[in-house]
């Protein structure tokens, strides 16, 4: 059995579902439009140059939602699925993941994104089993603005894999084979743990280093 590993934005869709659930945050009304937009569009930069501050960042992308009734919220998350999300999941995405069941390996989405904005994006492609940036509630559930335990971006992906593998009685060791597909050097700790790295849809500084090591590019949306 192979361990099949894959990054969310940019790389099984071809948009970035964090920032896209900020503008979607601006369009419902829920912050004010210019302050939010030239943060959340500071912080993607920050993402884009591998500097971003992670608890700095789901303090604020979560502030937009987090003080709002859990209706709301439902509701809201329910919306930017059909109208914004639904659009972004392509077929390359749903062959390449099919390839994977139809090998019986085992599946998981990696994503520096919150489990919030991501969860529904996972059940859509049918993925069980999602390790996303997990979100701290308090007692009633509600959203705290801080990270629970280990968050799933850069080195902190290897570590959730690691915590995820031995929860179900694996270790990646066990596997004949491992890959992950991502498009961003902030993968890069994973990408080279794995035995078979795919650039994915790839910036230009993860297609120059794949290039330079001889790894796989996939353009899945070509």
């Amino acid at each position: 059995m192979k361990l099949a590993l894959f990054d969310l934005d940019g790389t099984l869709i071809p948009g970035d579902s964090d920032h896209a659930f900020g503008e979607f945050m601006v369009d419902q009304g829920w912050v004010d439009a210019d302050l939010h937009r030239q943060r959340n569009d500071a912080f993607y930069r920050q993402y884009q140059a591998g500097t971003l501050d992670i608890a700095e960042y789901i303090a604020f992308t979560t502030g937009a939602w987090r003080l709002r009734p859990l209706t709301e919220q439902a509701a809201a998350s329910a919306r930017f699925m059909a109208e914004v999300m639904q659009p972004q999941l392509l077929p390359p995405a749903f062959e390449l993941l099919a390839r994977h069941r139809a090998a019986g390996d085992l599946i998981a989405i990696v994503t520096a994104t919150n489990e919030f904005v991501t969860r529904p994006i996972a059940d859509a492609f049918g993925v069980e089993h999602l390790l996303a940036v997990q979100l701290e509630r308090d007692a009633d559930g509600a959203a705290t603005g801080r990270i629970l335990g280990v968050p799933s971006f850069r080195e902190g992906k290897i570590d959730r894999v690691h915590q995820w593998l031995a929860r179900l009685g694996h270790r990646l060791a066990d596997f004949e084979a491992s890959v992950f597909y991502s498009d961003s050097t902030n993968d890069l700790p994973l990408l080279e743990l794995v035995s078979e790295p795919v650039a994915t849809n790839p910036s230009p500084a993860l297609e120059a280093i794949a290039q330079e090591r001889g790894w796989r590019i996939l353009r899945l949306f070509a």
